[in-house]
C-alpha cells in the first residue's frame, strides 16, 4: 500500500463520525488474556503523515510501542490545554492538519495456534485506531483509554511472515469528549498483543462476591464457528474449593426459553465459610479459576481471576463498605511519566499506588478515563478503593454534546465497555460517568445501562448534581462536587435537605505550593455526618523532561537526568507552551502532590498525618491513643516514643502499643525514662509508627505516621532575666498569630521580665539606621511580600500586591535614636494603601547577642498582605541549618499538621522546595535556629514565639522573575525571612482562597528575636 492513500472502510472518514464507535471490534469482556499471549511490544516501523488520507512514502523510521510519537518524533510535539480544545473546529469535526501515525511490524504465528481463534489486542490508541493484518482491514476502534480487540483468524497466515499495521489518527470527533486537562499526545499508549483461544471459548465472566461469603460467577460462552456444540459445561475452583455448575440456573433458563444456539450462559455458585472480606485496610484476595469443558470433558478454555469478597452500598447519607461508613481519603491520578508521556509500565503503576498508600491515601479516582487493568489488579492487591471513570470529558463543548444524539453511542459505549472490563475487580467501588461534560440525556442513557448490568455498585457524576445537591432524580448516587468550600459542604450537610453521601470528586488543588486548609477540610469532614471525604487534585505534576539543547522531549531513551524533584543541568520540567504549543494553559498541569519523578512534595506529609491510622490526645495529664481505622487493629504497627524538649534535646524509647480495636482508644503511659529530667521549656511527645512487618505496599520498618502532642508549653519569659525589656504591647491589644483581613491585627511577643544590666557591647548602625553586623551582608529590613505562589497568581492576590507596590517597597529612614546601649530606628515604607511605619529597637546582650524588637503598623488599606516580617542576608559559608520547630519538611500556617515539632537539621540547599514554577517555598514554623559553617561557626536566632521563617539561596524577586528552575542562579549566601505573620497558602488556583483566619491584615504587628554569633 506504499504510495497509496488510506482507503477501505475508513474512506467515510470515521474520525469525523461520532456515531461510529468501532467497526468489527469484539465485545468488551473481563477475561484476562494476557497470560500466554504473544507480545508485539518493541520497535515498530513508523511513518508520521500530515493527514489521515495522505499517501504513505517509502521512508520509514522506528518508534517504540507502546509509546507516544509526540515523545519520540520531533515533527509533532506534546501540547497542553486545560479546557480549551487545541483547534477551532466544532464537534464532530477535526482540523485539516491531523497528524496520523502509521505503525507497522512483522510477526510469526506460533505453530500450535493452527486451528485456533486468533485475536489482536491494542491496549489503547489516541484517538482513532485503524487495524490491518497482511493488507486486510480487520477493524476500527475509538476510545483512547480502553483496549480494542479484533478477530484476525482469517487474516493471518500460519507458517509465514505476517504484517500488522496500526494506523492512529490523532484528532477526531472523539477528541471532543477526551478534553481532559492533560497533555495531548498521539500514539499507541498501551501494550499490543496477540492471543489465541479454542473456537469454543469463554466470552465473558462476571463475578459477584459479597462480604458474607456468597459467590456467584456468571459466564458467557461462544464459538467462533457460529453455533455452540452440544454438551459443553463449566467447572471451577476457589483456592482449591471446587465449584460446580448451577443446575437450577440452567433449569430456569430452559423454562423461560433463554437458551440460545450461539450464546451460552451458565453459572457457578458457592458460599465460603469464615470468609476474609476485602477492604482497603484488609485487601484479602482469593484465586478463582473457571474452566470451560467440551462434551468429552476436555478443557477448551480457562479464566483466572483474583477476587475479593466485599459489599458496597449506600444507606441514607452514607457510603458503606462491608457495612462500615468509611472515610474516602482519595487522590486523582492521570497516566503520566516524564519520559514516555501517557505510557506507564506495571512497575511504575505499582510505585504510584505504593506511594499513595505510604502517605495515607485509601482511594484513587482514575481521572478521567479507565486505567490499564494492571492498575486495578494492583489496587486490589495493595488495598485502594477505586472510582473507575469513563473516558468522557467534553469540557470545551460540554452542554452542546451532553444532549447531542450523534454522541449517544459514544457515551453508552464508553461507560458500558468500562463496566464490562472492570466489573470483577473488588477495588472498584464506584462507577463514574465521566468528568466535566455538563449533564444530558446521553449521561442518563449510559447510567441506565450501567445500573442494569451492575446493580452492586453506586454511580457518581459531578455534573448530574452540580446545580442541585439535594435532588434525588439525577444519575448520580453520590453528591461529588468540585472545589466546594468548607462552608458550602458543611451547610449542605446540616441543612436537613441532604439525601446522598457527599464525597468531593476534586478538592485541595495541589498546584505549586498549595493544599492550604487540608486540615480544616478534614476537621469538618470528620465531625459532620453526611460528609465522607474526597479526592485531592491531583497526584502528578505533569512536567515532561525537556532537553534544552534542542527543546524536544528527552524521550524514552533519555539517561537518568533527575532526582529529588530536580532535573540535571541542560534539562528542565516542561509545561504548557514550552514546546511552542499554541494554544496552551501554561503551568496548570503542574498541579500534583508529587514531582514529575514521583518525589513527594511537603503536602504529602500533611495528608499522611491527617489520614494517620493512629492519633494521640493529651488532656488532664492523661495520654490516650486512638485507632482511626475502620477494620484493622494496631498489631501491624511498631512504635517508638520521641520526646523533644526545646532546652533539653531529644530522647527516644520503645513503645508498646496496646490492643485497640478499630475506632477504639486506650490510655497509655510513656516510659518513665522520658518523663524524668527533660529540662524546662516547651516539650512535645511524638509516637513514631512504622510497619511491624512487610506490607504489600511497604517493607518492614517503613514510617507510617508521627502523631504528636504537646506536653508542656513554652514559658512566657523567653529571654533570661538579665535581658532588657521588650517593647510593651499596644494599649488594649491582644497578641495573636496573624491578622484577619479587613480588621486591625496585633502580633507580638510574650511578656518578659525587665531587669537593668550593664552592657559594654555597642550596637553599630550606618547613617540610614541599617544594622551593621559581621555575619550579615544585607541588613534586616521590613518585608511585606513573597514570591507569588500559583494560588497567589491565579487567585488575584499577587496582582493586588503589585498594585499596592508591596513587591517593590522603598525604605525611607525617619530617625535614629541612641539611648545608652539601645538604638531605636524608625523607618517608613510608602505603599498604594498608605504609609507603613516600622520601628526596630536594637539592644546588646551581656553574652554578646543582639536583641532586635520590631513593630510594624499597617494602614487600613492593607487588608490581605503576604507577610509582615524581616528579611536579611548572611555572609557566605553558612551551609547547614539546625533548628527547633516544625520540620523537617516545609510547613505553612494553613498546612502545618505534617511537620512535627522537634530538633531538626538539614543542608540549606535542601530547605528550598523546587516547585516547577519558582515561587515562595521552604517556610517552617520555628522557635530557634542556627546557620552553621563547615567548622561549626555561624549565627543563631532565637525567636520570641513560634514564627514562620525561611532560609534559602534565593531572593523573592529572583523567584518571581523565573519561569523555570534552570533560570535561577543560587546565591552563595543565605536569604533569611523572619515573619511575625505569614499568609496561608489556600487553593485559589482552582478552589477556595486562603481562609480569613490565615490572612494577614492591617494593624500593629510586633515581633522580637535575638541574633548571636557562634
Amino acid at each position: 500500500m506504499n504510495g497509496q492513500p488510506l482507503m477501505g472502510p475508513w474512506a467515510a472518514r470515521p474520525w469525523e463520525s461520532p456515531e461510529t464507535t468501532g467497526w468489527r471490534r469484539l465485545p468488551m469482556h473481563a477475561v484476562d488474556r494476557r497470560p500466554g499471549s504473544l507480545s508485539l511490544d518493541g520497535r515498530w516501523r513508523f511513518q508520521l503523515l500530515p493527514t489521515p488520507d495522505a499517501p504513505l512514502t517509502e521512508e520509514w523510521s522506528e518508534l517504540v510501542v507502546p509509546g507516544c510519537w509526540t515523545m519520540q518524533d520531533p515533527r509533532d510535539l506534546p501540547q497542553y490545554t486545560n479546557v480549551q480544545m487545541p483547534w477551532r473546529e466544532y464537534p464532530p469535526l477535526s482540523p485539516a492538519t491531523n497528524p496520523t501515525g502509521v505503525h507497522e511490524r512483522d510477526f510469526d504465528v506460533p505453530a500450535d495456534w493452527a486451528g485456533r481463534r486468533i485475536v489482536l489486542q491494542a491496549g489503547a490508541a489516541e484517538s482513532v485506531l485503524i487495524a490491518e493484518v497482511n493488507g486486510h482491514a480487520v477493524g476500527i476502534g475509538k476510545d483512547s483509554h480502553l483496549a480494542s480487540e479484533f478477530d484476525v483468524t482469517d487474516a493471518v497466515r500460519s507458517g509465514e511472515r505476517n504484517t500488522v499495521r496500526l494506523t492512529v489518527v490523532k484528532w477526531s470527533d472523539a477528541s471532543h469528549i477526551e478534553d481532559q486537562d492533560h497533555w495531548w499526545h498521539g500514539g499507541i499508549t498501551r501494550s499490543v498483543l496477540l492471543y489465541a483461544t479454542d473456537p469454543l471459548h469463554l466470552a465473558d465472566v462476571k463475578v459477584q462476591a459479597d462480604q458474607g461469603g456468597s459467590l456467584r460467577v456468571d459466564c458467557q460462552v461462544r464459538d467462533a464457528r457460529g453455533p455452540l456444540p452440544r454438551g459443553w459445561y463449566l467447572s471451577g475452583d476457589l483456592d482449591g474449593i471446587a465449584l460446580a455448575q448451577n443446575a437450577e440456573f440452567d433449569r430456569v433458563n430452559e423454562e423461560t426459553e433463554r437458551v440460545s444456539e450461539f450464546l451460552g450462559e451458565a453459572q457457578l455458585c458457592t458460599r465460603v465459610r469464615d470468609v476474609r472480606p476485602w477492604s482497603a485496610e484488609t485487601p484479602a484476595l482469593y484465586g478463582l479459576t473457571v474452566r470451560l469443558h467440551r462434551a468429552d470433558g476436555g478443557i477448551a478454555d480457562t479464566a483466572y481471576h483474583r477476587i475479593g469478597f466485599r459489599t458496597v452500598e449506600i444507606r441514607g447519607r452514607d457510603l458503606l463498605v462491608n457495612g462500615e461508613r468509611v472515610f474516602i481519603r482519595g487522590v486523582n491520578r492521570h497516566d503520566f511519566h516524564p519520559l514516555t508521556g501517557r505510557t506507564v509500565t506495571p512497575a511504575e503503576m505499582r510505585a504510584d499506588l505504593e506511594t499513595m498508600k505510604r502517605f495515607g491515601f485509601n482511594a484513587v479516582r482514575t481521572s478521567h478515563y479507565p486505567n490499564d487493568p494492571t492498575l486495578l489488579d494492583l489496587a486490589g492487591e495493595l488495598g485502594l478503593y477505586v472510582v473507575d471513570e469513563a473516558d468522557i470529558e467534553s469540557h470545551d463543548h460540554a452542554h452542546e454534546i451532553a444532549d447531542d444524539p450523534r454522541y449517544l453511542p459514544a457515551f453508552v459505549d464508553r461507560v458500558s465497555r468500562m463496566v464490562l472490563r472492570d466489573k470483577n475487580h473488588p477495588s472498584v467501588v464506584i462507577w463514574s460517568l465521566g468528568n466535566e461534560s455538563d449533564y444530558g440525556a446521553n449521561h442518563d442513557a449510559a447510567a441506565g445501562w450501567a445500573r442494569r448490568h451492575d446493580p452492586t455498585r453506586p454511580l457518581q457524576y459531578e455534573g448530574a448534581a452540580k446545580t442541585d445537591w439535594s435532588s434525588r432524580e439525577v444519575a448520580s448516587d453520590i453528591v461529588c462536587p468540585m472545589y466546594a468550600s468548607i462552608d458550602e459542604i458543611v451547610s449542605h450537610a446540616v441543612s436537613g435537605e441532604q439525601t446522598k453521601p457527599l464525597i468531593l470528586c476534586e478538592y485541595s488543588h495541589a498546584m505549586g505550593n498549595s493544599n492550604g486548609s487540608l486540615a480544616d477540610y478534614w476537621a469538618a469532614i470528620e465531625s459532620t455526618p453526611g460528609l465522607q471525604g474526597g479526592f485531592v487534585w491531583e497526584f502528578w505534576d505533569h512536567g515532561i523532561l525537556q532537553d534544552l539543547s534542542d527543546g524536544r522531549p528527552a524521550g524514552p531513551g533519555a539517561p537518568n537526568t533527575f532526582a529529588d524533584g530536580v532535573t540535571a543541568p541542560g534539562y528542565r520540567w516542561a509545561y504548557g507552551g514550552d514546546f511552542g504549543d499554541t494554544p496552551n494553559d501554561g503551568a496548570f498541569c503542574a498541579d500534583g502532590l508529587v514531582f514529575p519523578d514521583r518525589t513527594p512534595k511537603p503536602a504529602m506529609y500533611e495528608h499522611r498525618e491527617l489520614a494517620a491510622p493512629v492519633r494521640l490526645s493529651y488532656e488532664g495529664g492523661q495520654l490516650r491513643i486512638h485507632n482511626r481505622q475502620h477494620f484493622r487493629d494496631l498489631s501491624w504497627l511498631a512504635g517508638e516514643w520521641v520526646l523533644a524538649a526545646e532546652e533539653a534535646g531529644t530522647r527516644t524509647a520503645p513503645a508498646e502499643l496496646p490492643r485497640v480495636p478499630p475506632g477504639g482508644s486506650a490510655v497509655v503511659e510513656p516510659p518513665a525514662e522520658l518523663s524524668a529530667n527533660h529540662g524546662v521549656g516547651e516539650a512535645w511527645l511524638t509516637l513514631r509508627l512504622t510497619t511491624a512487618g512487610d506490607e504489600p505496599w511497604a517493607e518492614c520498618g517503613t514510617e507510617v505516621c508521627t502523631p504528636q502532642v504537646r506536653l508542656r508549653e513554652r514559658p512566657s519569659v523567653w529571654l533570661p532575666a538579665w535581658a532588657p525589656a521588650a517593647v510593651p504591647p499596644a494599649p488594649g491589644a491582644v497578641p495573636s498569630a496573624s491578622g484577619v483581613a479587613g480588621s486591625p491585627a496585633v502580633t507580638g511577643p510574650a511578656v518578659q521580665v525587665e531587669v537593668e544590666v550593664e552592657v559594654e557591647v555597642e550596637v553599630e548602625v550606618d547613617a540610614n539606621g541599617l544594622l551593621v553586623h559581621p555575619l550579615l551582608t544585607s541588613s534586616p529590613v521590613l518585608s511585606l511580600w513573597r514570591a507569588p505562589t500559583d494560588n497567589d497568581l491565579l487567585g488575584g492576590a499577587a496582582q493586588r500586591w503589585q498594585e499596592l507596590d508591596l513587591d517593590s517597597l522603598v525604605r525611607k529612614p525617619v530617625s535614629v535614636e541612641r539611648r545608652a546601649e539601645r538604638v531605636t530606628v524608625r523607618s517608613a515604607y510608602p505603599t498604594g494603601a498608605g504609609m507603613v511605619e516600622h520601628e526596630q529597637v536594637f539592644s546588646p546582650l551581656p553574652d554578646g547577642g543582639l536583641l532586635i524588637e520590631e513593630t510594624a503598623v499597617l494602614p487600613e488599606g492593607l487588608t490581605n498582605v503576604a507577610r509582615v516580617g524581616t528579611v536579611l542576608e548572611t555572609v557566605e559559608g553558612l551551609d547547614r541549618m539546625e533548628w527547633y520547630g516544625q520540620g523537617p519538611w516545609e510547613t505553612y500556617p494553613d498546612r502545618s499538621a505534617g511537620g512535627p515539632v522537634g530538633h531538626h537539621s538539614a543542608r540549606v540547599d535542601a530547605l528550598f522546595t523546587p516547585y516547577l514554577r519558582p515561587q515562595e517555598s521552604g517556610g517552617r514554623c520555628v522557635r530557634r535556629f542556627s546557620l552553621l559553617s563547615a567548622t561549626g561557626g555561624g549565627l543563631s536566632v532565637r525567636l520570641d514565639a513560634p514564627r514562620q521563617i525561611s532560609v534559602t539561596r534565593y531572593r523573592a524577586a529572583d523567584l518571581a522573575a523565573a519561569a523555570h528552575h534552570d533560570e535561577l542562579v543560587p546565591l552563595p549566601h543565605c536569604v533569611v525571612h523572619l515573619d511575625a505573620a505569614h499568609r496561608g497558602l489556600g487553593t485559589a488556583s482552582c478552589g477556595p482562597d486562603t481562609l480569613p483566619s490565615y490572612r494577614v491584615g492591617p494593624g500593629v504587628h510586633r515581633w522580637a528575636w535575638v541574633l548571636r554569633s557562634l
